[in-house]
Formats: C-alpha cells, structure tokens, sequence
C-alpha cells in the first residue's frame, strides 16, 4: 500500500508483476502507452521511497520487446530494425545508494 486514507483504506497500491526469489528483486512490466509509464515509475519510485530495503525494476516495451527476440519467442524480423540487436539488461544498474554500500 502506498497510500490511506483517514480511516486506514488503501487509496493507492502497488503490486509489481514478478518477483525472482533468486536475485530478491521485484519485476515491474510496462508496455503500455506513456501515461501509464509515468504513473507506474511514480508508484516504483514512492515503494523505493517507503520501502528502501525492496528491490524493484520497470522494464519498459523497448525491454520486453528485446527478450523476446533474444530467446526466440518473436520474429526478430521488423522488431530488429526498429529495436536494433538484444542488449544485456542490468537487473541492478549503479545507484547512488549500491555505491554507498559496496
């Protein structure tokens, strides 16, 4: 829950798709259209803020549409071109607060 009202009700939550036990992270997929890109790195940016022990990452379409290819699940075809060749994706790209604690 991200938000209550007076009486304690959710008034706004956040519940990421995926979470890999492995790696302890949670997996946040947007594909949809740039409004809700916003509100949904808005809500990954406030659990981060509440919560700064949770571990969250937004994969956007670009992201989702690369894994795809990458393991064969698409044709490559038009999206290759459009996209340009799968790149590695950083489950846990340098922040400020990994440097701090390394």
């Amino acid at each position: 829950m991200l938000e209550a009202d007076r009486d304690g009700n959710p008034v706004q939550a956040f519940t990421p798709d995926f979470y890999l036990p492995a790696y302890d992270q949670f997996i946040e997929i947007t594909t949809l259209n740039q409004k809700l890109v916003t509100k949904k790195n808005r809500k990954a940016r406030r659990l981060r803020e509440q919560h700064s022990d949770v571990a969250i990452k937004v994969l956007y379409q670009r992201d989702y549409l690369h894994l795809l290819v990458k393991y064969g699940l698409e044709p490559p075809s038009q999206m290759v071109e459009r996209l340009g060749p799968p790149q590695p994706l950083d489950l846990f790209p340098e922040t400020p607060e990994r440097r701090r604690s390394a």
